[in-house]
């Protein structure tokens, strides 16, 4: 299926990482024009798309501050989809989990997350013209399967989860649909660094994944809401 996003702006929090890369690679080769808010400015060495007529990166922005992403998606032009692919990642015994780690972790997954669904809402509902719209979280397949050492950053990403589910239902005689994806170990080069002796064949590649949100996100993806989807591979 060619997804078709022509003259659609979508919005790709994380956008100069490695998953977020892979979707505004995606998005852009579709037709649309793809906004990332930043914590700073990338080098365009290392994300080549910042030099693209139609990728938009708005730096500093804050996700975690509720003024900075409510000014964020007021600045733009009418909204159809917002992927929220920022977010951050802990490993550890509950013992060695402080209150602090476990409150980054909710602040940087669940509050983000929150904080991007509700402005992007809002501006999809006050988009002239526009009837419907999407919206993609980025869980974990922790926040669904037990696993130990990953109390508080799967704790967060069931946050998201649930988020993705209750709007889900609260949006969809809008139109707006809402998911989310649920990845395992995604095969990085930061991963493949931390876990060397790994086996990165059954490792989802970021590519693949991005596949999937760049469907759900799509006008194609007609009925598909509510869903935590698995993007696992073979891990």
């Amino acid at each position: 299926m060619e997804l078709e996003y022509s003259n659609r702006h979508v919005v790709v929090t994380g956008g100069t990482g490695a998953l977020g890369a892979a979707v505004v690679g995606l998005l852009v080769n579709s037709g649309a024009t793809v906004h990332i808010p930043a914590h700073r400015a990338p080098d365009p060495a290392k994300f080549p798309l910042a030099r693209h007529e139609r990728v938009k990166v708005v730096a500093p922005v804050d996700l975690s501050d509720e003024d900075a992403v409510r000014s964020f998606y007021q600045s733009l032009p009418p909204l159809w989809a917002s992927v929220h692919a920022a977010g951050g990642f802990t490993a550890g015994p509950i013992t060695e989990t402080s209150l602090k780690d476990f409150r980054e972790m909710f602040e940087t997954n669940a509050v983000t997350s929150f904080l991007c669904c509700r402005e992007a809402v809002r501006k999809i509902q006050s988009s002239a013209g526009t009837r419907g719209g999407r919206l993609v979280n980025v869980a974990a397949k922790g926040a669904i399967v037990p696993a130990a050492g990953l109390s508080a950053y799967a704790a967060s990403k069931a946050a998201v989860a649930n988020l993705t589910l209750c709007l889900s239902e609260e949006l969809a005689a809008e139109g707006i649909w809402v998911n989310a994806v649920l990845p395992s170990i995604m095969d990085t080069p930061i991963n493949r660094q931390v876990m060397p002796k790994a086996d990165f064949t059954k490792w989802p590649k970021v590519e693949e994944v991005a596949a999937t949100i760049a469907f759900l996100a799509s006008p194609q993806n007609a009925v598909t809401r509510g869903a935590l989807v698995p993007v696992y591979g073979q891990s």
